[in-house]
């Protein structure tokens, strides 16, 4: 074969490779990590946004889900991220529609957040078993590697308070900048029910919210929010104010209907008082036309 034969197989080969190969790459394991709590927290966070008119459509919101930013090496698995102007692909039987890859979607996601649980999530320091296994970038490095806009850690166990970790707060974010990650709740140390932080860039806000979530437990729980600090309702929240909204609807409207009929009452009242006077005047030979 000449080399101009070869040439010529080699720019066919390559034409024929359409897709990165990924088959490599461990996008699901099975392994369950999460507690009750983490697991509830994540819904908290996923599905009002999917109940609610809070964002323009299209957008993706997942839990647990792997996030490839290279071809080499492990991917991390944000407790929750947020990516504006994409979704997801239809057919999951892909291994490319089945987690996020940032070269599918031509963008990174704009918010990761992470649920600390225990002290093993390397949040904001390295654990020791990280440190063991010769890991030298902790997520909050990562998330700044590959320039993800808002980095969220919420430790509502308070499990890493120590001044490397969130050094007295239940909630930290920061936002990326040219040189790096900055704070955005840097002189703030959020430990109230109804602080809030907003999110310019995604025209949502995150807060502290205390309250019952599909159990009679009162707990405190990190939630979106509106600029005004309002959370965004559930689902089962949302259909909730509507139905008061529909009672109080209601209410008005049998208000209105006892107003009109307390005015027609006092009309046919002043109508037979008027009937009355004008018959007495008759019977004095007056007539009440002429008065």
């Amino acid at each position: 074969m000449t080399p101009q034969q070869l040439l010529t197989e080699e720019a066919e080969n390559l034409e024929q490779v359409t897709e990165l190969d990924i088959s490599h790459l461990v996008i699901e394991d099975d392994t369950p990590v999460d507690n009750f709590q983490s697991e509830e927290q994540q819904r908290l966070l996923v599905e009002p946004l999917y109940s609610s008119q809070a964002l323009p459509r299209p957008f993706l919101a997942a839990a647990n889900v792997g996030l490839f930013y290279e071809l080499k090496g492990d991917p991390i698995v944000p407790d929750i991220m947020l990516s504006l102007g994409v979704q997801r692909a239809a057919d999951y039987s892909q291994r490319q529609n089945r987690s996020y890859f940032v070269w599918e979607f031509g963008k990174v996601p704009e918010v990761c957040i992470e649920i600390v649980s225990n002290q093993e999530g390397d949040e904001l320091l390295l654990s020791k078993q990280s440190q063991r296994k010769g890991k030298i970038r902790t997520k909050l490095d990562t998330y700044a590697q590959i320039k993800i806009p808002y980095y969220v850690v919420f430790d509502p166990l308070q499990q890493i308070q120590g001044k490397e970790g969130m050094n007295g707060a239940l909630l930290r974010v920061w936002t990326i900048s040219p040189v790096g990650y900055t704070e955005l709740t840097l002189n703030r140390q959020i430990i109230n029910a109804g602080e809030s932080v907003w999110l310019e860039g995604v025209g949502l806000g995150v807060m502290l919210w205390e309250g019952e979530f599909e159990e009679d437990v009162s707990r405190l729980w990190l939630r979106w929010c509106d600029q005004e600090g309002k959370p965004i309702p559930t689902g089962a929240e949302g259909r909730e104010i509507e139905r008061q909204r529909a009672d109080t609807q209601q209410q008005q409207a049998q208000i209105e209907r006892q107003r009109a009929e307390m005015e027609r009452q006092q009309a046919e009242m002043e109508r037979q008082r008027a009937e009355r006077l004008a018959q007495k005047l008759r019977e004095m030979g007056i007539d009440p036309d002429q008065v």
